[in-house]
């Protein structure tokens, strides 16, 4: 069974930032919770939905990423505390390699 195309479309473009960083071999998916949890060396990096695309950050990246419009805490579902770790990213900045790539390169350096 192929996966929504949402779904894919964020696989993509997490594929192509991890391919613009030069480590597409490390970045693995799994599925869970109805979406993919991302991994990068090993280490859970983002989770993807057919809807969005949020970044898993350490604490020091946070508030220079939450200051990007249309950004915001993962709320993993209604009436769920937002996530402390996961950040979902506006789609335009999902779509944009070199930037994405700068986003991905943080998350795999926690």
């Amino acid at each position: 069974m192929s996966a929504p195309p949402g779904l894919a479309a964020r696989r993509r473009e997490l594929e192509d930032a991890a391919s613009h960083l030069g480590r597409p071999h490390t970045l693995r998916f799994r599925p869970m919770f109805g979406g993919l949890m991302a991994y990068l060396d090993e280490q859970p990096c983002a989770w993807l939905t057919p809807g969005a695309l949020a970044l898993k950050l350490p604490p020091a990246a946070q508030p220079a990423l939450l200051r990007i419009a249309g950004t915001a805490r993962l709320v993993a579902r209604p009436g769920a505390a937002p996530s402390r770790h996961y950040i979902v990213l506006p789609a335009a900045l999902s779509r944009d390699t070199a930037q994405l790539a700068r986003w991905l390169a943080k998350s795999a350096r926690r």
